[in-house]
């Protein structure tokens, strides 16, 4: 599904040059739950959003689904992330004017589906992930932990053939990342391919798979036997 090799990265600040990825050769296959672990300044941020199509790398190749993705116009490049990506971020980026159902379609719209279709899916995946009765809810009537369901559900709602979650619980407190994690396992059961930047080592545990960033190299790449979050919920 991800095919990275020999990928460099480097930010110029004046006269200065930070080589931040430093040959990163990095495999996923369709249907894994994978944790991306490293401190900060171990260049995962940045490898996120090369994979996720808002950076570029200087050298190296970045294959999505047996697609090259290079040097791609904006336009391109947005609508790519609509077809492969969907995101979920640490401070949920829901619109705040926006009920859960109209932030869920967003994404459906800049596809340019009907608003009834739209509506009728946005539904189904709040109803996925256990939050029908808030659809009509603002964000700033829900929890942290409905909020983020909320981000998971639109994430999905556009099919997506990955999952880029960027620290998905950070904001939250220790049950409710549990909860979120549950969730963002039975998404993966269900056969979607799923990455987790994440610090928390109890997180990280919960995938199937944790790389190690440091210093913009990969020091170790292991399969873990994975906790259900179930058993802490």
């Amino acid at each position: 599904m991800i095919q990275i090799k020999d990928l460099h990265k480097s930010y110029h600040m004046g006269n200065n040059s930070l080589h931040v990825l430093k040959g990163i050769d990095f495999e996923v296959k369709e249907g894994e739950l994978v944790s991306i672990m490293g401190s900060s300044g171990s260049g995962k941020s940045t490898l996120l959003n090369i994979l996720g199509m808002l950076d570029e790398a200087d050298s190296g190749s970045y294959t999505l689904d047996n697609f090259p993705i290079k040097n791609l116009n904006e336009k391109i490049a947005a609508n790519y992330r609509n077809k492969f990506l969907g995101f979920i971020f640490q401070s949920f980026n829901l619109i705040n004017y926006k009920s859960a159902l109209d932030n869920v379609a967003l994404p459906l719209y800049y596809q340019g589906m009907k608003r009834k279709e739209r509506l009728e899916r946005a539904e189904h995946y709040l109803n996925k992930v256990g939050l029908s009765p808030w659809s009509h809810h603002l964000p700033s009537e829900m929890s942290g932990g409905q909020k983020q369901r909320v981000a998971i559900a639109r994430a999905l709602a556009s099919d997506p053939k990955v999952l880029l979650a960027d620290e998905p619980t950070g904001a939250l407190d220790t049950s409710t990342s549990y909860e979120v994690m549950e969730l963002i396992q039975g998404i993966n059961d269900e056969g979607k391919t799923i990455l987790v930047v994440t610090h928390e080592h109890d997180i990280a545990q919960m995938t199937k798979r944790i790389v190690n960033l440091k210093d913009g190299v990969i020091i170790d790449d292991n399969k873990v036997e994975q906790v259900r979050a179930s058993k802490y919920v």
